[in-house]
């Protein structure tokens, strides 16, 4: 058996941990000095194209082929614009508009950005099949609900970022999409059979891999007609049996973020990394919400600790730590190989504005005819979502037609006062036109009873709907297939009559 120092050492290396700040902390300097081999950005990371460029230019001083990651999709998911919302939409805005072109050059649209800002690793795109549509965490993060339309579009996003010399990860491994559970704070599962998840699941990792990803992210959900004991990221059934062996993919298993209530409720973060491990995952991602330098030694201890009682097998260790050595040295490479290039806004937003769907009578009630009142009913977002990401049409629309007036409301806000006509200020506004703004709608059953009240009160409203198209009361609808900035902006300016 090696040593300790040599066991600590490989497990450093399977470790794609976050941190706070806008550099980089001593502890993590020092830990890609002592062998490191990945580390992972978030929002609170990032201030500035230029700060986050300077960042990643101090990381990759201490190792000129470290990879680092970040968790951007685009659309509602957005790490590098947290603070302004996303300038290109998510992928069921491309789903829908279907023109693998177009989403492969917002694909390499994204990388030029990345890549510009440092990054090698992107943690997208989610492939997931979305065939609940009451799933709390996938949504309009999937390009659609048809394996067909999925998997050519992840076709075209791997190819598109990875054009612009930037990893893709697809995501999340065998498949998120048909569940009821957020796996950020519980454990979800699929229940389907074998012959429903090879048809409907996996046909989008098997065009990622096909496309040259060289990353999966496995998910913490219980699939029980592959394991009926230990969630996907737990399980070697499903990373080594399915995913290597079946579907014959070579590059580096990631794990979801380990802290995550999906399996660190049910395991602990140090047991849940052992068994990720053993079960077949490279790579462990950490620091969503534990992004320190303690978690980061727990895990290192756990991962040598489960290889001297024998819960680890230290070649295990040994061919995941080679494993994220070829994947940092691949992905070093295809930044050497491929061409910088410069992002176009016009792209994202002509994309956004590609996938906006408008009812006849919304056409016919469009452009505006006066500065409106907007009210916008905002629920309460999952964990994937940054906090500070922006949201909603009021504000972009005040731009483009000054004096706009607007209210936003939550579930808090009608619980504490049912009369969502009287909190709206829809009265005051009698004379102005009314769009009232939702974001999943279907979702949740008070937004659905309060646009409800507000279109019986105001039938000539024109309704905004930004998350999953689903029955909506009234006429006049505007489904916009994603919330992100750019889509805003885009129903903003159709909603004003100018140009985007």
């Amino acid at each position: 058996m090696s040593s300790d120092k040599e066991l600590r050492r490989l497990a450093l290396a399977l470790l794609q941990p976050g941190f706070v700040g806008t550099s980089a902390p001593d502890w993590l300097l020092n830990s890609i000095q002592a062998g490191l081999r990945s580390v992972v950005l978030f929002a609170r990371n990032i201030e500035s194209p230029a700060q986050v460029a300077q960042l990643t230019a101090q990381l990759r001083a201490e190792n000129p082929d470290l990879v680092i990651a970040i968790d951007e999709e685009s659309g509602d998911v957005t790490r590098i614009e947290a603070r302004t919302g996303s300038t290109r939409p998510g992928n069921h805005a491309l789903g829908y508009v279907d023109d693998t072109a177009l989403t492969r050059a917002v694909a390499t649209d994204l990388g030029h950005e990345l890549r510009a800002a440092g990054v090698t690793l992107d943690y997208a795109p989610s492939v997931d099949v979305n065939l609940n549509p009451d799933n709390p965490i996938i949504g309009v993060r999937s390009f659609g609900a048809d394996p067909k339309v999925v998997s050519r579009h992840t076709d075209a996003w791997v190819r598109g970022i990875q054009a612009a010399g930037v990893a893709a990860c697809a995501k999340h491994f065998p498949g998120h999409g048909d569940v009821a559970v957020d796996s950020h704070h519980g454990l979800p599962t699929y229940e389907a059979s074998v012959e429903d998840i090879t048809t409907n699941a996996l046909p989008p990792f098997r065009a990622a891999i096909a496309a040259g990803a060289r990353a999966v992210m496995s998910a913490h959900l219980l699939v029980p007609a592959l394991d009926p004991d230990a969630p996907a990221t737990l399980s070697p059934r499903i990373l080594n049996t399915l995913l290597r062996e079946e579907l014959g993919f070579e590059g580096l298993i990631v794990t979801d973020a380990i802290e995550m209530g999906g399996v660190s409720n049910r395991y602990g973060i140090e047991n849940a990394t052992v068994r990720a491990v053993a079960a077949g995952a490279d790579a462990v991602c950490v620091g969503g919400e534990n992004a320190d330098e303690g978690t980061a030694r727990r895990l290192i201890d756990a991962l040598v600790n489960g290889v001297l009682g024998g819960d680890l097998p230290e070649e295990r260790l040994a061919d995941a730590a080679r494993r994220v050595a070829d994947f940092a040295d691949w992905s070093a490479e295809l930044r050497r190989t491929t061409s910088a290039g410069v992002p176009d806004p016009a792209i994202g937003l002509g994309a956004a504005r590609r996938a906006v769907l408008l009812s006849e009578a919304a056409r016919a009630r469009t452009p505006l005819t006066a500065a409106p009142h907007v009210v916008e009913l905002a629920p309460a977002t999952h964990l994937a979502i940054d906090k500070q990401t922006p949201w909603g049409v009021a504000a972009p629309l005040s731009e483009l037609m000054p004096g706009t007036s607007s209210v936003r409301l939550g579930e808090d806000d009608l619980r504490a006062d049912a009369g969502v006509l009287r909190l709206s200020g829809i009265d005051a506004t009698a004379d102005r036109p009314l769009v009232v703004v939702v974001r999943d709608a279907a979702r949740h059953s008070w937004m659905s009873r309060s646009l409800a009240e507000l279109v019986a009160a105001r039938p000539d409203a024109v309704i905004v709907e930004t998350g999953l198209p689903g029955l909506l009361p009234g006429t006049a609808h505007i489904c916009t297939h994603g919330a992100s900035t750019a889509s805003a902006r885009a129903v903003a300016a159709l909603l004003a009559g100018v140009g985007a």
